[in-house]
């Protein structure tokens, strides 16, 4: 395939967000997983390698791997949970330092927001400032706040602003509250145990609950321009949704105007997960990918294909790997054109 390609979950770390965030469990769980060799570091101590750089070393990472834009988006754990005025200080820095790489390399960066959510009037003043004055594309908000869920009310005036903006946001997954993780994650080798709570499981099934949350929160029928992107094949909404919608019949929905299904279908978005399925070494797909496949066909077949983005989650993940899934998906071209820039395009006005 010839096409651009437009990476929507490509991360970077400011290293003043990590160090306000050193106890954060999320934090916690990553120093795990590094002491166990999960992942390189690079030569300024970024874990994973690349993290740090929104300059000319992911500049020729995206080269070699023929990816010609990343949407760029701190990682979690982010400013969301940081107390409110450290937060919109930190949140107003790795804007900037985003904005700063998106001005030299236009071709290259567009930039996803990061807000300082404890505090919903700044986080609504920032984005507005970063997308009126540096024209990012949108925001990333880590998922929920101190187990605080977005359809809380508190945080709608986000959720207008990025109506008003005709801007998505970009859910991304967080741990589980703590009482979740003690009940159904814990009890193994911190390894295991920290795999399950989140990117093993964790992450995905909080995430999707999160989604019919701000469903039944009714999110969308006071907002219903607004668009939320989801990561890693819909989350667990790709296998789930169907039992969902069909629990949440007209009679038992709490009078919500659309079906589960309708807006599944018309306010989100789900992204592929591509770039997971490598070789470390190599950085070949590996045999598991067939898995990943199937997973989409769930995602494509409950939102549609003008609704899917591609994602390599770099640099957690292989970006090459990423270019070979799309490249090898037993699927027609113009499929994987909508997939690699076109649905991209269309949502974020490119």
């Amino acid at each position: 395939m010839q096409g651009k390609i437009i990476g929507f979950e490509e991360h970077y770390k400011l290293p003043a967000i990590q160090e306000a965030n050193r106890n954060d469990p999320e934090e916690l769980i990553y120093n795990v997983w590094k002491k166990a060799g999960r992942f390189k570091t690079d030569a300024q101590g970024g874990w994973p390698a690349g993290i740090y750089d929104l300059g000319e070393g992911r500049i020729a990472a995206m080269d070699a791997a023929g990816i010609d834009v990343q949407i760029l988006s701190h990682t979690t754990p982010g400013p969301e949970t940081i107390e409110p005025s450290l937060a919109a200080d930190l949140a107003k820095q790795a804007n900037d330092a985003v904005a700063a790489a998106v001005s030299k390399y236009p071709e290259r960066f567009r930039g996803f927001a990061t807000l300082p959510m404890l505090n919903p009037a700044a986080a609504v003043g920032e984005l507005e400032r970063v997308v009126r004055d540096h024209g990012f594309v949108g925001a990333l908000i880590n998922g929920h706040v101190n187990g605080r869920y977005l359809d809380d009310t508190f945080f709608w005036p986000v959720f207008e602003c990025a109506e008003t903006l005709d801007v998505p946001i970009y859910l991304h997954p967080v741990l589980p509250p703590k009482p979740v993780v003690d009940a159904c994650y814990s009890g193994f080798d911190p390894y295991v145990s920290s795999n399950l709570s989140a990117a093993g499981l964790g992450w995905h099934i909080d995430t999707g609950i999160h989604c019919i949350r701000l469903i039944l929160g009714k999110v969308f029928d006071h907002f219903p321009r607004l668009q939320i992107i989801v990561g890693h094949h819909f989350e667990a909404l790709s296998w789930m949704a169907w039992r969902t919608d069909y629990s949440f019949q007209s009679d038992a929905s709490g009078g919500l105007k659309r079906t589960i299904k309708e807006y599944l279908r018309e306010n989100f978005y789900g992204g592929i997960l591509a770039g997971d399925f490598a070789n470390q070494e190599s950085g070949a797909v590996d045999s598991s990918w067939s898995l990943s496949y199937n997973a989409y066909l769930g995602m494509v077949n409950l939102i549609g294909i003008d609704r899917i983005l591609f994602t390599t989650d770099y640099p957690y993940a292989n970006m090459k790997a990423a270019r070979q899934f799309l490249d090898q998906m037993p699927i027609n071209l113009g499929d994987k054109e909508k997939i690699a820039h076109l649905n991209a395009e269309r949502l974020l006005r490119l």
